[in-house]
């Protein structure tokens, strides 16, 4: 699950106004960020799937204890590398979540540049895929700043 982030830790740039951003512009901006990622990571993201949803179900929100979809801007649902084992054939592919409204919303609400932001929640959640902390999390983040 992302955190939000704040002016103070990507470059601020208030959004203009016109149409939204769609859910193909938000998945093209998290697939650029894959790309850029250090082949040591692209190499281990196997078969995650990436889906752009408009925000999470209920479901999803009572089992993370959240009240409003805006609360969460991505999730990964899987496990982590370090805990796969070859006796978990046949389970769903590990999902990388990101929720348009919410990332959207936090867009507006801090001006921090929206592909900073999109990049912020997509490496938050290839994170969770991988184990890591936040602080590696924050690492890999600034090794993919443009």
């Amino acid at each position: 699950m992302a955190g939000r982030m704040t002016g103070q830790e990507a470059s601020v740039e208030r959004p203009s106004m016109g149409p939204a951003p769609s859910a193909a512009m938000i998945e093209a901006q998290a697939r650029a960020t894959i790309a850029r990622l250090p082949s040591a990571f692209r190499a281990h993201l196997g078969d995650i799937v990436l889906l752009v949803e408009e925000e999470a179900d209920g479901e999803t929100l009572a089992a993370l204890g959240l009240d409003h979809p805006l609360d969460l801007t991505g999730l990964y649902h899987g496990q982590p590398l370090g805990e796969k084992s070859a006796f978990d054939s046949g389970a769903m592919p590990d999902r990388i979540h990101l929720y348009r409204q919410a990332i959207l919303a936090e867009w507006c609400e801090t001006g921090v540049r929206l592909d900073d932001l999109v990049a912020h929640v997509t490496i938050h959640e290839i994170g969770h895929h991988f184990g890591l902390s936040d602080d590696d999390m924050h690492a890999l983040e600034d090794a993919v700043a443009d």
